[in-house]
């Protein structure tokens, strides 16, 4: 009972201060944090989860010149420039959010106002906007220096044939991996399968374990009924043409690549299997055949920790993506501390690395760049790489 009633006190602590923020003292020697996300419509939920993560990165920093001013994005574009003209009128000069890079034109036109969005589309400072989600330059960078680590030669790089293709491909050749192949496939589950069969020579192979199979079959000795045993469990004879493998994809697309991967016979234990970010995403664990592989992300510990502090207080666990929503007024409040000058979103280029809940990111020639850590899907459970 104790609990409980710390938990409803917490929240309601909590989400008071969130509010009166931008109603009391308006000095102007305050920080001023704008909020603009989803607080009606169908990512009300998200768009709350935002406010209250921004809540609690105040309530640890625990300065009262920080102010935050709450507005409703909803989902159209009307109602996001009666917003910024909002912000304008009350001297809010940083906003966190938008959600997404939907209306990112229309935010330049607001060359008064630094958006820091919670978008992954770009890891380049636009005009005002800073995309502060997990880009998959930062992804990708990670992912290569952990294929050289690991000394392999012939890498291909799978991703899904869509109109994110073109923007993956221009990031996979900026970065400049060696000896890679890029291969685009379907999402359709059928033409998947197909394509995969193709890359890993599954036919051919396959045929080779028919042909060694009808060959032992006539054999007595005790060397050749245990090959033929151990070959059984297989679906096909030979090794693939390639020694690591790049999956840049979520979710479903992500599992059924998986799938068609298990059904060619391609073993963890011969290709190295890289998947992008997965935010420690729980339902891949029981959904695919293949369990261990490898993918760039933040720093598992922080994020247990913030999910189980968040849940204690609203009493629900946030979406995967309001972390970074923490980070973000860490940041600002370190920028207005230490007296920066920002007239612009190119004033947030620093030298230095910034530490904060996802782990080390850092700002520099106008591109926003995480310092992502390798971790494994190992036995049901998420590991973090020694390499």
């Amino acid at each position: 009972m104790k609990k409980t009633f710390k938990i409803i006190l917490s929240y309601l602590l909590i989400t008071f201060n969130s509010y009166v923020f931008a109603v009391e003292n308006n000095s102007a020697n305050n920080l001023k944090i704008g909020i603009l996300a989803p607080f009606s419509g169908e990512f009300k939920f998200l768009g709350e989860t935002i406010l209250y993560s921004v809540n609690l990165a105040v309530h640890d920093i625990n300065d009262d010149s920080i102010k935050i001013f709450p507005k409703d994005s909803g989902s159209n574009k009307d109602k996001i420039l009666s917003a910024c003209k909002e912000f304008q009128e009350e001297g809010v000069k940083y906003i966190i959010g938008p959600l997404d890079s939907t209306f990112k034109k229309e935010l330049k036109n607001f060359d008064d106002l630094i958006f820091l969005s919670l978008s992954n589309m770009d890891s380049v400072i636009d005009k005002n906007v800073l995309m502060m989600g997990i880009n998959l330059e930062s992804q990708l960078i990670a992912i290569k220096k952990f294929i050289q680590k690991q000394k392999k030669e012939k890498t291909v790089i799978l991703y899904p044939d869509n109109e994110n293709s073109k923007n993956i491909t221009r990031k996979i050749k900026l970065l400049e991996f060696q000896n890679y192949k890029l291969f685009k496939y379907s999402s359709d589950s059928e033409i998947l399968t197909g394509q995969i069969e193709k890359l890993t020579n599954y036919k051919k192979r396959k045929r080779n374990l028919e042909a060694r199979v009808k060959k032992l079959e006539k054999s007595d000795l005790p060397k050749d009924i245990r090959e033929l045993e151990q070959l059984k469990q297989k679906y096909t004879l030979g090794k693939v043409d390639f020694d690591s493998i790049v999956i840049i994809d979520f979710e479903n697309g992500l599992k059924s690549v998986l799938t068609s991967l298990a059904y060619t016979d391609v073993s963890e234990k011969d290709v190295l299997l890289i998947t992008a970010n997965q935010w420690f995403d729980n339902g891949i664990l029981s959904e695919t055949s293949i369990k261990n592989f490898y993918f760039p992300s933040i720093n598992l510990k922080n994020f247990n920790k913030f999910n189980k502090n968040f849940s204690e207080i609203y009493g629900y666990e946030p979406n995967q993506i309001t972390i970074i929503s923490y980070d973000i007024a860490g940041l600002l409040y370190y920028i207005w501390k230490n007296n920066i000058k920002v007239n612009s979103a190119n004033d947030f280029n620093m030298k230095n690395e910034i530490k904060g809940k996802i782990g080390k990111f850092k700002i520099s020639e106008n591109k926003v760049i995480q310092n992502l850590e390798i971790y494994k899907l190992e036995e049901n459970k998420f590991v973090k790489s020694k390499f």
